[in-house]
């Protein structure tokens, strides 16, 4: 057995390991992918699928198994296409891994990492509230990870009860503008302040900027120009964005200015985690407040406090769900290659009952597939599964956040717990989609 080193990259050049049962033993159950490491590239080019073809001829492999979210699975199914295609004997299943928790469907109902990851940063932003409601004067606006949808965010407000949580789906289906986010937050300010509370927490979902419709507008035509054109100093290339595109960027801060026109990720996509968006809101909503101030409003003081809580949540040792869920998607994997099964990927369903009672299964990678526009380009890809809003977990939130924004409800669950009561429980959001917690 092989493991590809730097993922795509290490099957593209021919680069990897063997995979002994020495040399795996000291990774069993730990964090991150340091054992062969992880990368962002991708097998598109003909000369890259040739490339691919070369090195599993060379090692004559029976299977390939892709580990990834939903861009690493696109390329598993794109890979078990042209193998097929090719006639070779190298079968191709994916396994779901990542912490955004947006590669997801009715068969796979979670990926491996979003439970650890929103228990590691459900236990920081704890800390954060008790820091909160101890000195009883600042307001902490906490940017969470996640690309595109929000699903830690929302995972994290149920295990933690924050005082906001911006949930990006929402304010794109309501068409909500940055006026709109800033005066939500500013409200909640002033109204906790009228009860004695100077200070809250404030979750904030990475990709929020991206979901606000009229800077989601903005980014589309942002990357039209960034794959076709050079953007000058001069500021000529403005000329290309639509009337309202171009005030709303003259409108933006400099710094989130700067941050938009960042050289974007391998993907085609705007690297969100270098948009301060809690930077930018906790600006905004100090402008707002003096406004109110101003008109006799809000008589209060405002102090904000910024924090990203990102990488520290990625590779951190897993939960014991995590840890049986890895095992049963990799045995699952190996016994769909030993099937000669190609283009799956591996699922493990009945996650409610304990972990002997789970069942295993594969599933068709191209039922998840859709187009996308990428680098001006339409490009098959596998859709990201977003927070539904008609479903359970967000209609819990919807239910108790009025509570949440002016009471103090917070809950700090501490860290991650291998052991005794509640060592083995799985995330709300999870328990919830599968009707086990109302």
């Amino acid at each position: 057995m092989y493991g590809f080193k730097g993922g795509p990259a290490g099957v593209m050049k021919g680069k990897y390991v063997e995979l002994t049962t020495d040399f795996v033993y000291p990774y069993r159950n730990q964090g991150g992918f340091d054992m062969i490491c992880s990368g962002r590239d991708k097998i598109e080019t003909p000369e890259q699928f040739q490339q691919a073809e070369d090195t599993v001829n060379r090692l004559d492999l029976d299977g390939l198994v892709v580990i990834g979210g939903d861009d690493s699975n696109t390329n598993a199914c794109l890979l078990g296409e042209y193998f097929r295609g090719r006639n070779l004997k190298t079968r191709v299943i994916g396994c779901p891994k990542t912490i955004d928790g947006d590669l997801k469907c009715k068969e796979v109902p979670t990926s491996f990492g979003f439970d650890t990851a929103c228990k590691i940063y459900s236990e920081m932003i704890g800390n954060v509230m008790t820091d909160a409601r101890s000195t009883g004067k600042y307001y902490h606006f906490v940017r969470l990870m996640g690309r595109a949808a929000s699903h830690i965010t929302l995972e994290c407000a149920l295990q933690t009860h924050p005082n906001v949580a911006l949930i990006g789906e929402e304010v794109a289906e309501k068409k909500e503008t940055l006026k709109n986010v800033t005066d939500y937050i500013t409200d909640v300010v002033c109204k906790r302040a009228e009860l004695g509370y100077n200070y809250g927490v404030v979750l904030i979902p990475e990709g929020l900027i991206d979901f606000i419709p009229e800077i989601q507008k903005l980014i589309a035509e942002l990357n039209e120009i960034l794959a076709h054109d050079v953007v000058d100093e001069a500021g000529a290339w403005k000329s290309k964005l639509e009337p309202a595109s171009r005030e709303l960027f003259d409108f933006l801060p400099k710094t989130i200015q700067e941050q938009l026109l960042l050289e974007r990720d391998p993907h085609g996509n705007v690297q969100v985690a270098k948009i301060e968006t809690e930077k930018m809101l906790i600006a905004m909503v100090e402008t707002e407040l003096e406004k109110r101030r101003a008109a006799g409003k809000y008589s209060a003081h405002f102090r904000g406090q910024s924090h990203f809580f990102g990488y520290e949540g990625r590779c951190g040792l897993p939960t014991n769900f995590d840890s049986s869920y890895c095992y049963a998607l990799g045995y699952g994997a190996g016994a769909l290659l030993q099937f000669g099964k190609t283009g799956l990927i591996s699922s493990v369903g009945n996650l409610a009952a304990p972990v002997e009672e789970w069942t295993v299964g594969g599933t068709a990678l191209t039922a998840l597939m859709d187009v996308e526009r990428r680098h001006g380009k339409n490009k098959p890809v596998i859709k990201k599964a977003m927070v539904e809003l008609d479903a359970a977990p967000f209609k819990k939130f919807a239910s108790l956040r009025d509570e949440w924004a002016s009471k103090n409800r917070y809950i700090s669950p501490g860290p991650i717990q291998f052991s005794g009561p509640g060592s083995d429980a799985s995330n709300h959001t999870l328990m919830l989609e599968l009707g086990a917690e109302i």
